[in-house]
């Protein structure tokens, strides 16, 4: 379980595989303990695979806040300092999306390839949807609206309809969220990245990443709607957009979203 001083932090960080090299940014309550993870996907068998612990999550340290989006940015670059990597591609999902979009305006040099999945730029661009307001949600309540958020297609019509879907969820949700249930502050992590998240705004600055770039969006995704990821691709000077079927999960919903996202990062 490899460790690195990082900035401020005690970083937990993975490494594995092989083949070009690529950093994987996880989203929100991202802890790599959660299976299935980047590892065990696609990513795993065809990159030389890079994956963290954000600032505040996981076994990563949990500082003293506030953080901010260009911690996490900075945070990222590190420890690519800390593995020797001078450049690399980068794939960012949600949360991550955002983290990588703060990456790449800031070091943009770093970065061969980039891919933004379910993501925003945030400001006049289109923030994701405000996920610290369904904190104070009981859990049941808090899984129906996040079931509908990821999914509009999933409203109440849809759950009344299909009640073993439901409760599949509603498992895995409990199974994801016991993982490092009763360690130190693990609420508080959690909602300092979510207050750095709430405070995201690349827009203005996207141009300054001018490396190819493949944004995935989900066709239903009522967390980071299609307009917020049109909007990057219209500020990025070399993006491709494509759009797929689901919603904020599409990535396991709709068998073409990775084929095209190993494809794109695998283009010399």
């Amino acid at each position: 379980m490899p460790f690195a001083p990082i900035r401020d932090l005690e970083m937990y960080y993975e490494r594995a595989g092989s083949g070009r090299r690529l950093l994987f940014l996880n989203g929100s309550g991202g802890d790599l303990r959660a299976r299935p993870g980047p590892f065990e996907g696609p990513l795993g068998a065809h990159f030389d695979l890079l994956a963290h612990d954000q600032r505040g999550l996981g076994r990563t340290s949990k500082p003293d806040g506030p953080y901010t989006m260009a911690d996490y940015a900075e945070d990222a670059a590190a420890l690519l300092d800390h593995v020797g990597w001078d450049r690399c591609s980068v794939m960012g999902v949600s949360f991550g999306g955002m983290v990588a979009q703060e990456l790449a305006v800031r070091q943009p040099d770093r970065i061969e390839r980039l891919v933004l999945c379910c993501t925003s730029p945030g400001g006049a661009g289109g923030s994701s949807y405000p996920l610290h307001e369904l904190q104070e949600l009981g859990s049941r309540e808090r899984m129906l609206r996040s079931l509908e958020l990821s999914d509009q297609r999933m409203d109440a019509t849809w759950r009344a309809a299909n009640p073993d879907a439901i409760e599949r969820v509603q498992k895995l949700m409990e199974a994801r969220g016991a993982v490092g249930a009763g360690e130190p502050d693990r609420e508080r992590g959690a909602r300092l990245q979510l207050e750095a998240r709430r405070h995201h705004d690349v827009t203005d600055r996207l141009p300054a990443a001018g490396m190819p770039t493949l944004i995935c969006a989900g066709k239903y995704d009522g967390i980071a709607p299609l307009p917020n990821s049109q909007a990057i691709a219209a500020a990025l000077p070399d993006a491709t957009l494509e759009v797929f079927e689901g919603g904020h999960m599409f990535l396991i919903q709709d068998p073409r979203a990775n084929e095209r996202i190993v494809g794109f990062l695998s283009t010399v």
